[in-house]
């Protein structure tokens, strides 16, 4: 089941390309950060997300069974709120008559799909109808690529987790914990190669794990999901920019294929070399170890090299300039953002500090200084300076 058609579903008649209010036209649905219709309102991206309803939650509109808010598609855009509010009144209404029939054949989908497995699969199947997510803004526009929803890593920090968890709801799938489960989009390469073949598509850098998932998580070592994109890229007439990020080394796997792409880069999110700090946060994730060693992996294939480090976790920071200085060409700094299903991990009294905004901030900065002191460009958002 491809839950972005559904969503379209919730609206109809409406299509895309349709305006839903004047000067507001339907231009895509997603499910990356939770279940959402994205508007073009004269340039201006605004997305209208949809949850299940709750009474506990604020929204800017409600339908029978569902709620609906409204966010702008970049940081640096604002939406009026009157534009917000009619949008997500209009959604809503659209809704009304069409959510019944959706939810069931969700909820019907959801039923069946636990009968198959016993109630006991975490590892579903799925297909797409469509896998390119628009990101960004102005000449920084990019795309994401999501072989995969939800992650088996399951760092319970993770930020990801509430918004997934949000289309499991609207899906009507069983609540289970973060990193307990995974969507397989087995049809993604199929997807991608006529994506890229579209003739109106404009060529923008793709980003590989964007938010919901490890692009090497473990069940890539079955589906190779991610290998089979990166071949349709290597493929294409025009390859666009590639950029992967993991806390995986099995990238090192990929890492002349990723190479083979004539712009290409390979990262890894890497927020502390002491090992134990890092196995206490990240207890599936590679160790601080196998990331430098990819690093130098992808960088002997002729890959460019990056490091995350977001959020900050204890440890030396001159050590883990140091390392970062020696196997990647610039960095990108963030902090924790709230602790989501991470406040086990930062209660033990040597971790507690750690979820301190200031503490997180002081840490950030220390860290930017070491690396700057070491000739690493440091940088914050999206994509690295050298890629556009």
């Amino acid at each position: 089941m491809d839950v972005a058609e559904k969503i379209l579903a919730l609206v109809s008649p409406a299509r895309l390309g349709d305006e839903v209010v004047p000067g507001a036209r339907l231009v895509a649905t997603s499910t990356e950060l939770g279940p959402r219709l994205t508007f073009d309102c004269g340039g201006v991206e605004v997305h209208i997300e949809v949850a299940p309803a709750d009474a506990s939650r604020p929204s800017a509109a409600r339908s029978g069974r569902l709620m609906f808010g409204y966010r702008a598609g970049s940081s640096d855009d604002a939406v009026r709120p009157e534009v917000g509010l009619a949008l997500s009144r209009a959604v809503a209404r659209l809704a009304m008559a069409n959510e019944d029939a959706v939810l069931e054949e969700m909820a019907q989908a959801a039923r069946a799909d636990a009968q198959r497995s016993g109630g006991a699969s975490r590892v579903r199947e799925v297909t797409v109808s469509h896998l390119l997510e628009s990101a960004g803004a102005g000449v920084r526009k990019y795309s994401t690529l999501s072989p995969y929803v939800g992650c088996l890593i399951g760092c319970r920090f993770c930020y990801a987790q509430s918004r997934v968890g949000i289309t499991r709801a609207f899906e009507g799938l069983p609540v289970v914990p973060w990193g307990s489960y995974v969507d397989v989009r087995v049809n993604a390469p199929e997807i991608l190669a006529r994506e890229l073949a579209e003739p109106s598509r404009p060529l923008r850098p793709i980003k590989f794990c964007p938010i919901v998932s490890d692009p090497y998580q473990a069940v890539e070592r079955k589906y190779q999901i991610t290998r089979q994109c990166l071949e349709v890229i290597r493929d294409a007439k025009e390859p666009p920019p590639t950029l992967i990020l993991t806390r995986s080394s099995l990238l090192a796997r990929d890492a002349g294929l990723l190479a083979s792409i004539p712009r290409s880069w390979g990262g890894v999110s890497l927020p502390t070399v002491d090992e134990t700090v890092l196995r206490h946060f990240e207890p599936r994730g590679s160790s601080a170890a196998e990331r430098l060693e990819l690093l130098r992996a992808l960088r002997r294939a002729g890959a460019r090299t990056l490091a995350v480090v977001q959020p900050m976790l204890p440890g030396s920071t001159s050590a883990l300039a140091d390392a970062l200085a020696s196997t990647v060409d610039s960095v990108s700094l963030d902090v924790l953002h709230g602790l989501e299903g991470a406040s086990d991990d930062f209660r033990a009294p040597e971790y507690a500090r750690a979820a301190s905004p200031a503490w997180q901030m002081d840490q950030a900065l220390a860290l930017k200084a070491a690396l700057e002191e070491r000739g690493v460009a440091v940088w914050r958002g999206e994509l690295p300076p050298d890629l556009s």
